[in-house]
């Protein structure tokens, strides 16, 4: 396992709608892998293949919560429910901050890294982080649905 630059705001990949992964290899069990000790590293919930600089269709999520990290190669989000708004920041938009409405409920159907399919469900948090980390693959940053920015000292109190 490496630890991987993360691509920051203003480079052209970040825009970039992503492939689909179509070989179940090494290679993106390298990749995950390799994603999943850099998330870690950067103290993140979510992190996908573009901010890494691979356009891929692949992201991680990592809540904290008894489901641990989860790998969503080819993500689709198949169902949503409920609306919440909250704030967002972003690894490669470090220190800043945004008020975005996201679904509160997602059902996401998605392949693990050999290829079979499933679907896991997302609450608050956890389906934010599945929205946020799956618009990445379409070349969409958080702040493009931003209803307006927090100031720093909005974050902290």
């Amino acid at each position: 396992m490496a630890l991987r630059d993360i691509v920051k705001e203003g480079d052209k990949i970040l825009s970039k709608r992503c492939r689909p992964v179509e070989k179940f290899d090494e290679k993106l069990a390298i990749l995950l892998d390799d994603m999943a000790q850099t998330l870690k590293s950067a103290d993140g919930v979510g992190l996908a293949a573009p901010q890494v600089g691979i356009l891929r269709r692949v992201c991680i999520v990592d809540v904290g919560d008894e489901q641990g990290l989860i790998e969503l190669v080819n993500p689709e989000i198949v169902l949503f429910a409920g609306k919440q708004e909250g704030a967002e920041g972003c690894l490669s938009c470090p220190g800043e901050y945004g008020l975005v409405d996201r679904p509160m409920y997602v059902t996401v159907k998605a392949q693990d890294r050999n290829g079979k399919e499933f679907t896991v469900k997302g609450e608050g948090l956890k389906a934010r982080a599945f929205c946020h980390e799956i618009d990445h693959l379409d070349g969409i940053i958080f702040k493009q649905k931003v209803k307006r920015m927090l100031r720093p000292d909005e974050m902290n109190g």
